[in-house]
């Protein structure tokens, strides 16, 4: 139950809620905290924030507070890798990002949440790339009281799957390379392929082994696989051939190496001719030419979930398609853009 009590009245009283601020371009946060006694001194300030009047909140047994709301919530939602403090701030608590990794958001299980009344978690967009202490998410109940059973119900949904936003590292893979094509192995032009897939490797802390070069020749692309996967290497990523020129021979090359899944096709531009497959369980890549004139494209979307280990297939190659489309911007921003965000 609440009551609403003139300001005058108030003094000697408990504050039921953090009282908000806002001075804007400067501030926004409490002025004063749930649980403060209220003062004379207090008086002044409360009515310039436009405080004329205060509740005194008595809790029914089906009844809950929002900062209460907030903690039976924050505990439901953070998966593996997310952590959050037990201190709610004006009704809400953020949700953190343990390590630096690649966030992993239950998008259903997101929105049956917020389909209940009165409660609400809102997160980063799914497989975006985090750092630690990052705020991937935020929750809140939005009244101040509310009845038990809506946050309970909330509460289960979210966590039967062990939460809803979740945090994973990404592997330090031991990758090799292989940079087909005539024109590069016979040096008629200098290859650019290589600079550009080890600059994204090292980037997301793996080490490049070998790099090997091969024409466009089914049987020397198998042996490069081969040799990569004979030195250790778990992920091998190959650069052109992934077109439909019938030069390009480097789809037969992996299956005769062995692969045992093959995925060709990607629902995103640029990089449509996108490949993956499988040795055993080694994934391997293959990046279209696309590749060498656009900083970013749908490779910088798949590594990071493939360094997590997520098994990358047809489905999760379809699904690129909502939100898939570069804008191919003169000044590329990525990932501050909507490319890749839709998935």
């Amino acid at each position: 139950m609440i009551k609403t009590i003139k300001l005058k009245d108030a003094v000697g009283m408990k504050l039921a809620h953090d009282i908000t601020e806002i001075r804007p371009g400067e501030f926004k946060g409490a002025a004063f905290h749930k649980g403060h006694t209220v003062c004379n001194e207090d008086l002044c300030r409360l009515q310039k924030l436009g405080k004329n009047h205060l509740y005194l909140i008595d809790l029914e047994a089906d009844e809950i507070h929002e900062n209460e709301a907030a903690i039976i919530m924050a505990e439901s939602l953070a998966g593996k890798g997310v952590v959050w403090e037990n201190e709610p701030r004006e009704g809400k608590i953020s949700l953190v990002a343990e390590k630096d990794g690649l966030l992993y958001v239950e998008t259903a299980a997101l929105a049956a949440v917020n389909m209940i009344e009165e409660v609400m978690c809102a997160t980063l967009h799914n497989h975006t790339l985090v750092k630690k202490d990052e705020v991937v998410a935020a929750t809140r109940s939005i009244p101040l009281v509310m009845k038990r059973t809506p946050v309970e119900r909330a509460a289960a949904i979210a966590g039967q799957n062990g939460g809803v936003v979740s945090v994973l590292p990404l592997r330090k893979a031991k990758a090799g390379l292989i940079i087909t094509g005539n024109e590069v192995y016979h040096g008629l032009i200098e290859d650019r392929f290589a600079p550009i897939l080890t600059r994204k490797l090292t980037g997301m802390g793996c080490e490049v082994d070998h790099i090997i070069f091969a024409p466009d020749d089914t049987e020397m692309i198998r042996q490069a696989v081969c040799t990569h996967i004979e030195r250790g290497c778990d992920l091998i990523l190959l650069s052109g051939g992934m077109s439909v020129d019938p030069d390009d021979v480097t789809r037969k090359g992996i299956r005769r190496a062995g692969a045992n899944e093959m995925h060709y096709g990607a629902a995103a531009l640029p990089g449509a001719m996108f490949l993956v497959a499988y040795i055993d369980k080694v994934p391997l890549i293959g990046v279209p030419a696309c590749g060498l004139h656009h900083r970013t494209t749908v490779l910088d979307l798949v590594l990071p979930r493939i360094l997590t280990g997520e098994k990358i297939g047809k489905k999760e190659l379809s699904f690129l398609g909502h939100g898939g489309l570069c804008q191919d911007c003169p000044e590329c921003t990525y990932p501050h853009c909507a490319f890749g965000k839709g998935n």
